[in-house]
């Protein structure tokens, strides 16, 4: 029977006693709405520890103005029932109130990773991510957490961020769950509407072209960028807020690709702002 915990010092209690029966504990920090991609993580977390927490909290300081932190989805009782069937042993959903009691002071910032790709377009955002995912380890005290590798630039600074600071937890980023037509899972798929879910696709489209010219040989980041624009453009409505050919580990843009490369992409529909992105590995020079 999944717990559902909405206090820090309680879930703080639960912890306790799993480590004190010696349990590995994992941990999955979600903002709920949750589906297949959140899934595979927690699989992946029953499968290599013993005492498994999803997080469940709609983060408003990761959100910009007229952003969607109000509209966001909420489906409680459902990620409840999700989470009792994939045997997750207790739920973190804490009030905004709970994490936030006063006025934040002290925040945590990763210098350079949060300032590219979607930090040019979201200010501020990962900032609210790195402090909230501090404040969750604070709380939980995981020995492993699970984060997905669709949000790729978020995997990137928060295992920065661990690792810079010493915390004693292991991350483990999973690979991207995606539709049949390649669309990658998100809670904000739920927005669109049957035409931009239909043009969405080419999104993944662009992306495996690019690992196609990678594959043939092409390394001039701005000709395989150039056709992955020509594809994008295909998607009528839409503008393209980013097309990055960088390095997997530091996010800085790449003249020429070499090494393993993250390719990214991020998009605005009329109802949502969609990201997505590959990972490619090439001989270094």
């Amino acid at each position: 029977m999944t717990q559902v915990i909405k206090t820090i010092a309680e879930m703080r209690a639960r912890v306790a006693a799993a480590r004190v029966g010696g349990k590995i504990v994992g941990f999955v920090p979600t903002m709920g709405a949750l589906h297949d991609g959140h899934i595979s993580l927690i699989e992946a977390a029953v499968k290599r520890t013993d005492y498994v927490i999803v997080s469940i909290f709609v983060n408003p300081t990761q959100f910009g103005p007229g952003e969607d932190f109000h509209n966001y989805p909420r489906p409680f009782e459902k990620d409840l029932a999700i989470c009792q069937k994939h045997d997750v042993d207790a739920i973190f959903a804490p009030s905004v109130n709970e994490m936030y009691p006063r006025e934040t002071l002290a925040w945590v910032t990763v210098d350079n990773l949060t300032e590219r790709l979607c930090g040019e377009s979201r200010p501020g955002h990962f900032r609210g991510v790195a402090t909230v995912c501090a404040k969750l380890f604070n709380i939980v005290h995981p020995d492993i957490a699970f984060f997905g590798q669709k949000d790729a630039q978020q995997a990137v600074i928060v295992w920065r961020m661990v690792a810079d600071l010493s915390m004693p937890l292991k991350v483990v980023v999973c690979p991207t769950v995606r539709e049949p037509d390649g669309l990658a899972m998100s809670s904000r798929n739920v927005y669109l509407s049957p035409e931009e879910r239909k043009d969405a696709v080419r999104i993944y489209e662009s992306l495996v072209r690019c690992q196609e010219l990678i594959e043939a040989g092409e390394r001039d980041t701005d000709v395989i960028s150039g056709q992955m624009y020509e594809i994008l453009k295909q998607m009528p409505g839409t503008k393209i807020d980013y097309v990055s050919i960088c390095d997997a580990e530091t996010l800085e843009e790449l003249g020429q690709v070499q090494g393993r490369v993250l390719i990214a992409v991020a998009v605005r529909m009329k109802s949502v702002r969609l990201i997505d992105n590959i990972l490619v590995d090439t001989p270094t020079q």
